[in-house]
């Protein structure tokens, strides 16, 4: 994927467990590989622990199948005094190609927290490193 995409968080293979009732992969699973991958995106970014607020424009543009890797990527999109929100991409590939489709894309917003879970600004070192 180019720059465009973001930075690789995440790389995982889609299960036998992941599936939904007609087979394919779950939609909750993907959603959910998006979080893990943006969370992990705004604590490395920030240095911070995050948690998220709100979790908007999910699509799901391709379709996955038990085997497949999934690949997702992070992007800040924005930044305020104490949080991000960052847009996230998944392409699917299949285990013997190096093809990749978009599966799912969404916005999640976090705020950083503090060592008693308040709020906490992100710092300007952080800023400038996004």
């Amino acid at each position: 994927m180019g720059e465009e995409a973001g930075d690789l968080v995440i790389r995982v293979t889609a299960m036998p467990t992941d599936l939904n009732p007609y087979g394919g992969v779950f939609g909750g699973w993907l959603m959910s590989q998006l979080a893990l991958g943006a969370a992990s995106f705004v604590t490395r970014r920030t240095g911070f622990k995050a948690v998220v607020v709100g979790a908007t424009d999910f699509t799901f543009p391709g379709v996955m199948a038990v085997g497949d890797e999934l690949n997702v990527y992070a992007r800040v999109k924005r930044t305020g005094r104490t949080s991000m929100t960052v847009g996230t991409q998944g392409f699917g590939r299949a285990r013997a190609s190096q093809d990749e489709v978009e599966v799912a894309s969404g916005l999640f917003t976090f705020v950083t927290l503090d060592e008693n879970d308040r709020p906490r600004p992100i710092a300007a070192a952080a800023q400038d490193f996004i």
